[in-house]
């Protein structure tokens, strides 16, 4: 513990640094709720040490704040359930009817949604090493040992870490290729056609479900695929949508309550990603369209719409 004379130095030294450490570990979590637990974490060890003992404090703390950020995310890993907090940014949602958006404007939405997407699939070191070096420029020896690797192995983490990231930074295919496998993701999950379901998804792919009681993560295309045909009943009627700039669905119930948003990744043709929220309040707070627009619009027994013409696959969707 400090002595006496050194407790003011060594709190006024930690407090120099909390704004930084915080901000490393919300990054490195997505959680400011986690982010405060992890330096509250970090002052309590350096209360325990002799800070007049220890060189390069700002270093030390950062090692730290990096080694108990690393326990939160591997703890994440293996119980993929974790208060949602404020890792989702806002989400733009428009149906997919709109006239499209400019293209940059979709892009610039997209790329938080995107990006948080990304950073909760890498491995745990992989985002630590890619937050810490790309986003902090904390050196590789320092991230080495903190990961308790060499300094190669961590520079090749963030590496992998960074292409992951720049290949979701824009989706690969056109907006209406991307469509064309929401909608068919959609169709197979209606008619309960595992198989159909498996062909679209990714077999990596990853699920990641706002709740009331927090986040529920599913990974791999049979889980997944097993979860949208339990789920693909319960709406009344969906209709397409981009939501943060992706492509998406809305759904409600029979009363007009809104039941679900979904956002979708598409790379190569198949969907990595489904960002889905069906926490009530949340859904609440996102300013969606008036259900009572969409309900009016009629269908024939063919699944197509009457007024338009077009496949409900792609502009509208019963669940």
């Amino acid at each position: 513990m400090f002595e006496t004379g050194s407790t003011d130095s060594a709190v006024q030294a930690f407090e120099s640094q909390r704004d930084r450490l915080r901000a490393v570990a919300h990054r490195v979590l997505g959680s400011h709720a986690d982010a405060e637990d992890v330096v509250q974490e970090a002052w309590l060890r350096l209360s325990r040490q002799d800070a007049t003992a220890i060189d390069n404090l700002p270093g030390w703390l950062t090692t730290v704040v990096g080694r108990i950020s690393l326990d939160v995310l591997r703890s994440r890993q293996a119980r993929p359930q974790a208060p949602l907090d404020d890792r989702l940014p806002e989400l733009l949602v428009t149906l997919d009817e709109a006239p499209a958006p400019d293209d940059d404007a979709v892009f610039a939405d997209s790329v938080g949604l995107a990006l948080l997407i990304v950073l909760d699939s890498l491995r745990p070191g992989e985002r630590l090493a890619f937050v810490l070096h790309d986003v902090f420029a904390v050196p590789f020896d320092e991230i080495g040992r903190i990961l308790g690797k060499s300094t190669d192995a961590a520079k090749m983490l963030a590496s992998r870490a960074r292409r992951k990231v720049r290949a979701a930074e824009r989706p690969t295919g056109g907006g209406r290729e991307q469509r064309q496998v929401v909608s068919a993701f959609l169709a197979a999950a209606r008619r309960g056609d595992f198989e159909d379901l498996l062909r679209v998804l990714d077999p990596e792919v990853r699920l990641t479900v706002d709740t009331p009681g927090g986040v529920v993560v599913t990974l791999g295309a049979t889980k997944v695929a097993a979860r949208a045909r339990l789920a693909a009943g319960a709406a009344a009627v969906g209709r397409a949508a981009f939501v943060g700039g992706l492509p998406g669905i809305i759904s409600w119930r029979e009363d007009g309550t809104p039941l679900s948003v979904l956002a979708f990744t598409v790379t190569d043709g198949r969907i990595t990603t489904i960002t889905a929220v069906v926490d009530p309040a949340k859904l609440a707070q996102m300013n969606l369209p008036d259900p009572a627009r969409v309900a009016r619009w009629p269908h024939d027994a063919g699944g197509r719409s009457a007024a338009s013409g077009r496949s409900a696959g792609v502009k509208e969707a019963k669940l």
